[in-house]
């Protein structure tokens, strides 16, 4: 009797740890295809470049289809224990903060530009960014929906999850239930490879990319070795190295006046249990640079998980 009950305890105690484990927050979108394929696109200058990107905005406000399918797939995944971000929400967000404007004009200036849709990320601050195509096909009287899901991690933008298929043809089904239908066959494998993607960010960091630039009126660079016992840059790697989950990083090219590391790990959160993200993690470099070696340099971010770092001053 007391080997029941002990095993009884032991189940309880992992479906409730199962229950209580940290899922990735989503946010789901139409696929670029789609508002391509529907007029949805609008254009914003990049640095004398112009670049069409999804027009979230209007495409909400004029396709009720597009709300429709949105909902749908937030109410399957939210049924399954996954938070969901509105994408209506965080646009809206976007609108009280007075970004939409600066969204829309021109980019003059600085060496990093962020388009409508790093600045949208940053908003939502969701982990995966789900990326929805649907169709409608019609064969006589009847109809069925073939949706392609592409599941994307907002910080690297390298798909972690996909799902796609054709729900079974009806004569009289509406749109909800057809969208069901195509979606329930592949959802659960979905979330498997999304909660895999997330449980390995967990373990192992959030995947970033980090550049060091020098500024061309500073009168030192990355081979110097005026700091300490080794080259600047030397120094730089080994602070990536102590800051990283396990040292996880590739130092992809290094000269005198700039560095990249791709595949930096960086942790979840920090010690004290906040979330810790791109820019929070490049501020600790700055702030070793500054204190530790003397060296001003100015912060720049694309998007999520690209920062950079351009020493000699601000």
């Amino acid at each position: 009797m007391k080997k029941i009950v002990l095993t009884l305890c032991i189940l309880l105690h992992a479906l409730i740890s199962f229950s209580q484990a940290k899922k990735p927050t989503i946010m789901v979108v139409p696929s670029d295809v789609w508002c391509n394929d529907n007029g949805y696109m609008m254009e914003f200058d990049n640095q004398g470049k112009k670049v069409k990107v999804p027009d979230y905005k209007r495409a909400l406000q004029e396709n009720a289809d597009l709300l429709l399918v949105i909902s749908k797939i937030n109410e399957m995944m939210a049924e399954r224990g996954f938070p969901l971000k509105n994408l209506e929400s965080s646009l809206k967000t976007l609108e009280n903060e007075s970004a939409e404007d600066a969204l829309l004009s021109s980019k003059d200036g600085g060496d990093i530009n962020e388009g409508p849709i790093d600045k949208l990320k940053k908003v939502t601050k969701a982990d995966i960014w789900i990326q929805m195509t649907w169709t409608v096909n019609t064969v006589g009287p009847k109809k069925s929906i073939t949706i392609n899901l592409q599941g994307l991690d907002a910080y690297s933008d390298k798909q972690i999850a996909g799902a796609s298929g054709t729900g079974q043809p009806s004569f009289t089904a509406e749109m909800p239930v057809l969208l069901e239908e195509a979606v329930l066959a592949h959802v659960d494998n979905f979330n498997v490879q999304l909660q895999s993607h997330f449980d390995d960010m967990f373990a192992n960091g959030r995947e970033i990319v980090l550049r060091i630039k020098t500024w061309s009126s500073w009168d030192s660079d990355l081979e110097s070795e005026d700091f300490g016992d080794d080259e600047l840059s030397a120094l730089i790697e080994k602070w990536v190295s102590q800051n990283t989950v396990s040292g996880r990083f590739s130092t992809s090219n290094v000269t005198e006046n700039m560095m990249l590391f791709e595949q930096v790990r960086i942790p979840l959160f920090d010690e004290s249990g906040k979330a810790l993200d791109a820019r929070k993690w490049a501020n600790g470099l700055r702030k070793n640079l500054k204190d530790t070696y003397q060296i001003e340099s100015k912060l720049m971010m694309k998007g999520l998980g690209q920062a950079q770092l351009v020493l000699g001053s601000k």
